[in-house]
């Protein structure tokens, strides 16, 4: 509650600070509205460094401290920076990453700390630090030294401003890790007095992750030392688990160095072909304007109009934060790291990974098939590479690693989808449909009794979860059933329909609850349902009961009817946890047992409208976006996860959201803007218009699609990729009969 109070206060404090003109509007470039910073306070876990739209190198500060707090590497109350790496998570729980540490250094770099491995560090403070996209900037008081960063897609590029020091230079620490991270191997060479090449081979959450780099001076060094387990050698090469280098030269006042650091995944001869492809000059001004443009062009595919700057500033974040995941993977010349441990070569397409897929299955990937497509196509054949060398689809996949984070085979959906909207025509249809079928015919992770028993049954493993894994499994059949359909699989799909109906096989009638089973058939007793066990994941009985998303109309009726739902609705959003409920601490963004911070609760909201009640709906949705999201460091209610808490924000605010992120339909809720035009492949533009928008006004009085009167309560994403008009009326009442009968009811069973 206190996260969700300085949030309101910080909105109620922003608003006041007046609204941007006409032509500020026309002249202002859409960066100048991005706030990296947002979600590096508080429970958001996001870094605030420079990067490029879905790039390989993600350059930002480290404090150099461990802690959940720094799960990204920085955190915004603390005043410390050790130095910048060039790979970080965006807004996770995982600590991992934090390759390739550069420190800028003089003679004033001395003070150190056990917490950070007594590595040198400098105070800061936020008056000299800015970040923008694709551009961070900070200085280092200790040492006087100004520090800015942008990069490529896979280089990053440091400026940095030295005062006249005889001592002045750079470590780079391959030994430097955090949190969950470690280094098993790593190598430093020194090639040359401006050129050195190594590579950083580690495991964490990434069992086998590799970094290849070519790093380059604009600046000659006069020593190079080169440190293996913090001792001095006396050679031009060295390995082992912590090395590191530390080369000096002198500056004088204001002399500005540059740095630039080539990454691959598979060898450093691709880590040389990043750095001369990308950066084979020295004008960090260019690259700055190069990326900054890159991000503009980006941002400038959805344009929004509104007299609140604060929104605007909270959209175009979100924005920019929906495009930090999935990560580049493969090189210049395609070469990559693969999920079985060798190296591949991506012919046709860049391979892609960061698959937060129990986080981003459910609104980025559907928002990417609007504003990505060809992307799309790109992270389809990276989920198929993945296959082709595993067995399996990716369930959480990073640096070349399945990490097996978290529950469904969420890849399934994306696939799926992507297939209905028409952007794998080309693909091999049969490839496809066994890639999705794979994980589903495996027996790990609960997926043999699954199949066996029709739920997973309660085991007190770790991580258990079999409730939330049965909802899930379901659910990602349901799209292997309709892909199997679209094939003429008939028998495959009435396999896969009759297990997309074993969610029913929890369903409690004396709690009216989908509760966790014994192997024998039995309900587990002592069953409290916001009581949080290893029966669901993350979460509690509340949370997961309303994923059900392909049978929405089969959950209401389970549940005994419209009216029985539209009250279990209601308390799910009025029935507040007690002062004496220990809350986990990805319980966050609470409204009710609603928990926005987590994201099996993101479609919960937009519920209302299968029993004919919108004015709900818009209630909620708007309450959500308004005291859940501000462009401030504390601005998200919880872990951002790869872009899905920001790709819930933008379609809401657009004034739609995919309820069955495979359906292709999406259930409206209520917009914020006076205008918000979607530019789309071929020159086509879907434009959504707003009368009387404003904070006060949250309901829809009527709606027209391309000039017609909306006779239901959701648009087709065909309709939106042809190209139209979405025109609201709003009002300051509910609407209470519009789409109130079941012919504008969404598609709730199939």
């Amino acid at each position: 509650m206190k996260h969700l109070a300085t949030v309101l206060i910080s909105l109620i404090f922003l608003t006041l600070l007046g609204c941007v003109s006409p032509e500020k509007e026309d002249n202002e470039r859409l960066t100048s509205y991005v706030n990296p910073f947002m979600g590096t306070d508080g429970p958001g876990n996001t870094y605030p460094g420079a990067t490029m739209p879905f790039g390989m190198v993600q350059l930002s500060p480290d404090i150099g401290v461990p802690g959940w707090d720094r799960i990204a590497g920085y955190f915004y109350p603390d005043t410390i920076i050790t130095g910048f790496s060039h790979l970080h998570l965006t807004g996770t729980g995982a600590g991992d990453l934090y390759d390739i540490l550069i420190s800028p250094i003089n003679s004033r770099a001395t003070k150190t700390i056990p917490e950070n491995g007594n590595r040198p560090y400098s105070t800061f403070s936020h008056d000299n630090e800015q970040a923008e996209p694709g551009y961070y900037q900070v200085y280092l008081q200790d040492y006087g030294i100004n520090t800015e960063l942008t990069a490529t897609q896979r280089t990053g590029i440091h400026r940095y401003t030295f005062p006249q020091d005889e001592q002045s230079g750079f470590i780079i620490d391959l030994g430097y890790a955090l949190n969950w991270d470690a280094p098993t191997d790593t190598h430093l060479k020194i090639v040359n007095n401006t050129t050195i090449e190594g590579y950083r081979f580690s495991s964490g959450w990434a069992a086998d992750q590799r970094v290849f780099f070519t790093v380059h001076f604009s600046k000659p060094f006069e020593t190079a030392t080169l440190f293996a387990n913090d001792k001095e050698q006396q050679k031009d090469a060295v390995s082992g688990k912590n090395t590191k280098v530390k080369v000096v030269f002198p500056t004088h006042k204001d002399e500005q160095v540059l740095v630039k650091v080539g990454l691959s995944t598979a060898s450093m001869e691709g880590s040389l072909l990043s750095l001369q492809r990308e950066a084979p000059h020295n004008d960090f001004d260019q690259y700055r304007q190069a990326t900054s443009t890159t991000w503009e062009n980006e941002l400038s595919k959805i344009k929004v109009e509104s007299d609140n700057e604060e929104w605007k500033k909270t959209f175009y974040t979100t924005l920019y934060q929906s495009m930090l995941a999935p990560t580049l993977l493969s090189d210049t010349n395609g070469d990559y790291k693969g999920a079985d441990g060798k190296y591949h070569q991506a012919e046709g397409y860049d391979k892609y990974d960061t698959f937060s897929l129990w986080d981003t299955f459910r609104a980025a990937h559907p928002l990417y098939t609007i504003m990505h497509t060809n992307r799309v196509r790109d992270f389809v054949s990276s989920m198929l590479s993945h296959y082709e060398q595993t067995g399996l689809t990716p369930v959480w996949s990073m640096q070349g690693n399945e990490t097996n984070m978290m529950i469904g085979y969420h890849a399934i959906p994306v696939i799926v989808d992507a297939y209905f909207k028409g952007l794998l025509n080309d693909f091999d249809s049969e490839l496809l449909y066994a890639a999705c079928r794979s994980n589903a015919m495996d027996d790990a992770h609960g997926i043999k009794e699954y199949r066996e028993l029709g739920y997973v049954p309660v085991s007190y493993d770790h991580e258990n979860w079999s409730v939330s894994k049965t909802l899930e499994y379901a659910y990602d059949d349901w799209c292997i059933a309709q892909l199997a359909k679209a094939l003429n699989k008939d028998e495959e799909y009435a396999y896969f329909m009759q297990r997309a109906d074993n969610w029913q096989n929890h369903y409690d009638n004396t709690s009216s609850f989908l509760r966790p089973r014994q192997a024998n058939g039995t309900f587990v007793a002592d069953f409290v349902a916001k009581d949080y066990t290893d029966h669901f994941c993350e979460s509690n009985a509340w949370h997961y009961f309303w994923f059900v998303p392909h049978n929405l109309q089969g959950l209401i009726d389970k549940t005994g009817g419209a009216e029985r739902f539209e009250e279990k609705l209601d308390s799910m959003f009025t029935y507040h946890p007690s002062d004496d409920d220990e809350l986990p601490i990805f319980s966050t963004g609470m409204i009710g047992q609603y928990a926005h911070g987590n994201e099996p609760s993101h479609h919960v909201a937009y519920l209302y409208n299968y029993l004919g009640k919108p004015w709900k709906s818009q209630e909620r949705v708007r309450e959500i976006m308004e005291t859940q999201y501000a462009p401030i460091p504390n601005g998200h209610c919880g872990n951002e996860d790869c872009g899905q808490m920001s790709s819930w924000y933008i379609f809401s605010s657009l004034g739609f959201y995919p309820v069955n992120p495979a359906d292709g339909i999406y259930v409206i809720g209520t917009p914020l803007w006076h205008k918000a035009s979607i530019e789309l492949p071929k020159g086509k533009q879907f434009t959504i218009e707003c009368s009387n928008a404003s904070k006060e006004n949250k309901y829809i009085k009527e709606v027209q699609l391309n000039g017609q009167t909306l006779q239901r309560s959701y648009i087709h994403h065909r309709e939106i990729m042809n190209g139209g008009n979405l025109k609201f009326v709003m009002d300051k009442y509910p609407n209470k009969k519009l789409w109130n009968t079941p012919e504008a009811f969404p598609q709730s069973a199939q």
